[in-house]
């Protein structure tokens, strides 16, 4: 059945061939929406996987999908006119901690010249609401944990980490110089069915049941706040409806730009991450234990009582839920 409060919604999704963006899209189109997908398919990780994902949403009348680059200036302005999209989100960038140690060039290209292609646009042609993807990797080196979208992110651990940071910035100042209403959305280890080859959950489960070993970085002491997809698509489509406002202090009317933790609150040991791995494939694992690698932080941890206030709903899937999802999805897409 699909969901009210979407229906007639123009929504612009950018990265719409991505994980994340391929389960918005197709949460909004069973909404009632009319979804634009924009993705230029680079080939970062399987384009065959992102094919498939952009195959499921074509297969929807409502859905009209653009390939191209968010760094074509012109491209995007001229898409933003033609639409004029209610709602933007803004998920297309070069992901990847690590990689970003090996190609740093398209981690400035996609992430910050991209970014300010899309705050043109969007001045240019102001949506209703900007949402835009940030990272739980913006707290870098922090210990204080939970994170708080308040605490100080000074001290990113990657140049990933960095580029996200200065999305925030970016959007901050086109809030404040043009009152461009935008969200910012800090995700924390987002997984799920779909789910991009490059992230551990993916690559253990891959490992796994071809009999390879798993790589365990920093020997197993890390801890992270894994998010299942369906919590993410519900923040993002609750927060659809809810634009930032101005808020007037002493100091002036500030900007209408908010940042949010979208996170699980609950974050997982390795050891017990892998064992949920394990009991869902149900085969045992080979572990090559190793070293931190340059990049990574030893925890994350969402504090989400922003996001609960504002909404009324926080992520709370079960990581066996979740992780059975996923396995189910992979056997059946891969045929193993």
């Amino acid at each position: 059945m699909a969901e009210t409060g979407h229906d007639g919604l123009k929504v612009l999704v950018t990265g719409a061939a991505g994980f994340i963006g391929y389960h918005l899209a197709r949460r909004m189109l069973a909404a009632g929406a009319t979804v634009t997908g924009l993705d230029n398919l680079n080939d970062y990780y399987d384009v065959t996987l992102k094919a498939a994902r952009l195959k499921q949403l074509e297969s929807h009348a409502n859905f009209t999908f653009v390939q191209g680059d968010i760094v074509d200036y012109a491209m995007v302005a001229d898409l933003f006119e033609r639409t004029r999209p209610d709602i933007v989100v803004h998920l297309a960038a070069q992901a990847g901690v690590r990689y970003s140690l090996i190609n740093p060039r398209s981690y400035v290209s996609a992430n910050v010249d991209g970014f300010l292609s899309i705050l043109e646009a969007a001045r240019a042609q102001p949506p209703e609401h900007l949402i835009y993807a940030s990272s739980s990797s913006v707290y870098g080196t922090n210990s204080k944990v939970p994170f708080h979208e308040d605490d100080p992110v000074l001290a990113p651990a990657s140049l990933y980490a960095a580029t996200k940071r200065a999305n925030e910035l970016m959007a901050e100042t086109y809030a404040r110089l043009y009152g461009l209403r935008c969200s910012g959305l800090r995700f924390f280890t987002v997984y799920g069915p779909w789910g991009r080859p490059d992230m551990a959950y993916f690559k253990f489960t891959k490992a796994i049941i071809e009999g390879r070993p798993i790589d365990v970085y920093n020997n197993g002491r890390m801890r992270r706040d894994f998010t299942y997809i369906d919590d993410v698509t519900e923040a993002m489509a609750r927060l659809m409806a809810l634009p930032p406002i101005p808020q007037q202090t002493a100091a002036g009317a500030g900007a209408p730009h908010t940042i949010y933790n979208v996170g699980n609150h609950t974050p997982v040991d390795l050891a017990a991450f892998i064992s949920a791995i394990e009991a869902q494939v149900g085969m045992s694992a080979k572990r090559r234990m190793l070293p931190m690698q340059p990049g990574d932080v030893p925890e994350t941890f969402a504090d989400v009582a922003r996001l609960a206030q504002a909404t009324g709903f926080q992520p709370n899937t079960p990581l066996e839920h979740g992780l059975g999802a996923f396995v189910g999805w992979y056997r059946g897409f891969y045929k193993c």
